[in-house]
């Protein structure tokens, strides 16, 4: 059974940081790409970062250029992202998601809530 468990969110003052982490069992990370994703209420669902499954590659929104940055660690099964000055509109749950590109089969987790405010 595969799961991916993220975790980090909470609230944070305008200008803070937060680290968010995402666990996986039952796949190995390894073979999949994998991004962040975030929700903000009333709004779509956007791919706010990307890292390719060596990691030697990555991709931001450009909402989100220069302040945040995901990470990977394969041997730990973990994908993180690094968010600095924040901004209120970066409000929203934020999904981890793995694809595996081979069988084009993916997963999410269940969502972490980031709320910036004052």
């Amino acid at each position: 059974q595969v799961q991916l468990v993220e975790s980090g969110g909470g609230l944070v003052q305008p200008g803070g940081s937060l680290r968010l982490s995402c666990a996986a069992s039952g796949v190995t990370f390894s073979r999949y790409v994998l991004r962040w994703y975030r929700q903000a209420p009333g709004k779509e669902r956007e791919l706010v970062a990307h890292i390719s499954i060596t990691g030697g590659s990555t991709s931001y929104a450009d909402s989100v250029k220069g302040r945040f940055t995901i990470s990977r660690d394969n041997d730990k099964n973990m994908v993180y992202l690094q968010m600095n000055t924040l901004k209120p509109e970066d409000t929203a749950v934020y999904y981890c998601n793995a694809l595996r590109p081979i069988g084009n089969i993916d997963y999410w987790g269940q969502g972490t809530q980031v709320t910036v405010s004052s």
